[in-house]
């Protein structure tokens, strides 16, 4: 891809995927699970972004660190590392690769869970916001809906401008959005100059602004200190800068998308690459033992050497309660 300025992609991949417990782990958060085609989501994201990005830049944390070096040593892959001591939510993880970057080079940002195909539509997306991130805009990625999906944010548009954002609806309001028909997903993926977004950033949120970068002032190799990253307010990219500044825009995107962002995204998916079900559509992750169903269907049998877990597929979002009825109990369940 030609293009004048550097172009860095950015991995974020914070997150410890509450809602695929009992296979998504703090020591293994589900980016790092090998069950995608043989390969991890965050193997395929590095993967997917080499021939557009000059750069790889991978904000990660003191947990998860040495899973990500893991796979980029396996495939030779340079990258500039940023180790968060403690996480302090988007604003804060994506000022950091802004910081380490020169104010003209374009950014590509990118959560490190999520499953796209069709790469020919996703690099005319990237071509897209690379051109619009040039001329000075802060671009995200919107995905045309395949149907009125609660578990995603959403993008209301007209053209690539943004009138607003919306956060995960109900049933009737997900209707509705889909039947106005300029409602985008929420993809969580952005494009801009280093040096455009910080001064957005700057002018919306000084205190996210400053005290980012006075902590990655401070960085040793790129470890960021415990104590000043935990003075930086905790607040998204969203609500910090895009859902304020007048210089964002929107890439209605075309491709294959997904966020795995529960089990019934996960079945979904691993039905389309042939992962056995039943004739009642029960299926079976993570083991190959005999396991039979009895009077239920379009159920998930989840097992783990230490936990399992039964669920309807339509109740994947109630698996993030039993999640924080562990770390209540500060269960050793969740590591």
């Amino acid at each position: 891809m030609e293009n004048k300025h550097s172009i860095t992609h950015v991995i974020l991949t914070g997150g410890v995927g509450s809602r695929l417990w009992p296979l998504s782990r703090k020591s293994q958060p589900k980016q790092y699970l090998d069950i995608f085609d043989g390969k991890s989501l965050f193997e395929m994201t590095v993967d997917r972004n080499r021939n557009i990005a000059d750069k790889v830049m991978v904000v990660g944390n003191i947990d998860n660190c040495h899973l990500s070096r893991k796979v980029l040593e396996k495939s030779n892959t340079a990258y500039i590392d940023i180790i968060e001591s403690t996480p302090r939510n988007t604003a804060a993880a994506i000022a950091f690769a802004a910081f380490a970057a020169d104010p003209d080079d374009v950014l590509i940002v990118t959560p490190s869970d999520h499953i796209i195909d069709d790469m020919v539509a996703y690099e005319k997306a990237i071509q897209e916001a690379v051109e619009k991130a040039s001329q000075g805009y802060i671009v995200t990625f919107g995905i045309v809906p395949t149907k009125p999906e609660t578990g995603y944010g959403y993008i209301e548009r007209k053209g690539d401008d943004v009138i607003s954002f919306r956060e995960k609806p109900n049933q009737v309001s997900a209707r509705d959005f889909i039947a106005k028909g300029n409602f985008l997903w929420n993809s969580g993926m952005f494009c801009f100059k280093a040096g455009v977004l910080l001064e957005e950033l700057k002018a919306f949120h000084p205190e996210v602004y400053e005290k980012s970068k006075l902590t990655w002032e401070n960085n040793s190799n790129g470890n960021l200190d415990l104590a000043l990253s935990m003075d930086i307010p905790s607040i998204s990219i969203d609500y910090a800068v895009m859902e304020r500044s007048k210089k964002i825009k929107v890439v209605s995107s075309q491709f294959d998308w997904s966020d795995l962002g529960s089990f019934e995204s996960v079945y979904d998916y691993l039905v389309s690459i042939g992962h056995p079900v039943d004739e009642n559509g029960n299926m079976v992750i993570g083991t190959n033992n005999y396991t039979a169903f009895i009077g239920v269907e379009d159920t998930i049998f989840v097992y783990t050497p230490t936990a399992n877990l039964i669920l309807k597929k339509e109740f994947s979002q109630d698996v993030k309660s039993v999640y924080n009825a562990l770390a209540r109990d500060n269960s050793d369940l969740l590591n």
